[in-house]
């Protein structure tokens, strides 16, 4: 009776332990998942900001070639302007 008595003991123990390390492991293993799909949404957000980059891009690709946005890029990057046109320039800028 006696040897019955300490191996539930023994056995209750064993249980214990297992459930707390099983316990453990769950709440572990749900915080990775939950830092993972945070991880997944800001990766999404990503994705899209650059789809809409790329559309901005493609777009810039297709216009590059016009002449008025070469004619925009002569008179903002080079400051190139028509032999007679008079350039007024703010000094107050």
């Amino acid at each position: 009776m006696k040897r019955k008595i300490k191996f539930s003991t023994f056995l209750n123990i064993i249980l214990l332990f297992l459930f707390i390390y099983v316990s453990i492991y769950f709440v572990t293993e749900g915080k990775k998942i939950g830092s993972y799909q945070s991880e997944i949404q800001y990766y999404e957000a990503r994705i899209e900001s650059l789809k809409d980059t790329q559309k901005d891009l493609l777009a810039k690709k297709e216009n590059i070639n016009s002449p008025e946005y070469i004619e925009e890029m002569a008179r903002e990057k080079l400051d190139m302007y028509y032999p007679n046109e008079t350039v007024y320039i703010d000094v107050s800028k």
